[in-house]
């Protein structure tokens, strides 16, 4: 009977080491081929290169509609995101700290963007859009990625507050602190950790975002997710393997950055 439970956690243990193994090649390979393709010297998109050549990266970098495009999606995602954390950070303390009627549905509301399928949301949008006059412009554009950036920040700042050590906050009030100085001293610094991923997952998901912004991007406010995919539709040269590659050491970047500042599992909670 030993011997058969032995067997069984061993079976366990090396089977959900390979399942782990293999869930990570799968997220790992498509950026593996991309940035592989990238280098080739060769016209074509393939893998594995032709060659070695840094000649499509030159093109990104004296492409004006791709240089442009990328200062677009940073300048909108970093915007969006101060907004978004401005907004989330507000709704997340009211849902932590207070009690009070139709709760529930104020959540589901700040939640409800995650769920909606983004075609509809998009599409209900623009026609929102039209109706109060600002479609295809950025004002529509940064509040469109505002509002599909909330609920993760929403949720993210929901749980730092939930696990922040309030008798902190206590001891700052009792000792003639006012609200807004201890909002400002105490728990803002203790919930940076949260702040900061929160504006990650933020920056990321307006940055990689393409169905939402092909709907409310006009032709001065085309971001680099929207160019790639219509660059894609008339060509196949490996340009766009390069400016797939830029944006994957973009992210890459960010993640390091919050590593090294914060920490990883700090983020994340654990």
């Amino acid at each position: 009977m030993k011997m058969t439970s032995d067997l069984s956690d061993i079976i366990l243990h090396y089977g959900g080491f390979l399942l782990r193994g293999f869930v990570y090649v799968m997220m790992v390979t498509p950026a593996v081929i991309v940035v592989g393709a990238s280098f080739t010297s060769g016209s074509l998109l393939s893998f594995p290169p032709e060659g070695f050549s840094l000649q499509w990266y030159e093109r990104v970098w004296s492409s004006d509609q791709f240089m442009r495009a990328m200062g677009t999606s940073a300048y909108l995602a970093i915007a969006a995101t101060v907004i978004a954390l401005v907004i989330g950070l507000t709704g997340a303390f009211v849902l932590d700290r207070y009690r009070f009627p139709g709760r529930s549905m104020f959540q589901a509301l700040m939640l409800s963007p995650i769920i909606i399928p983004m075609v509809v949301l998009a599409l209900a949008l623009l026609q929102f859009m039209s109706w109060i006059g600002i479609n295809q412009t950025f004002a529509g554009l940064l509040f469109g990625h505002v509002l599909i950036m909330l609920p993760y920040v929403v949720r993210t700042l929901g749980t730092g507050l939930g696990l922040l050590n309030k008798t902190l906050e206590e001891a700052s009030l009792n000792l003639g602190a006012s609200p807004p100085t201890t909002l400002r001293r105490v728990t803002i610094p203790l919930l940076a950790p949260s702040i900061i991923a929160a504006g990650v997952f933020a920056f990321v998901t307006s940055f990689g975002n393409v169905t939402l912004s092909v709907f409310l991007a006009s032709a001065s406010t085309v971001t680099l997710p929207v160019q790639i995919f219509s660059f894609v539709e008339s060509s196949y040269d490996p340009t766009v393997a390069a400016v797939s590659s830029i944006v994957i050491v973009i992210t890459l970047v960010v993640i390091l950055v919050i590593e090294k500042v914060v920490g990883v599992s700090r983020v994340v909670g654990k």
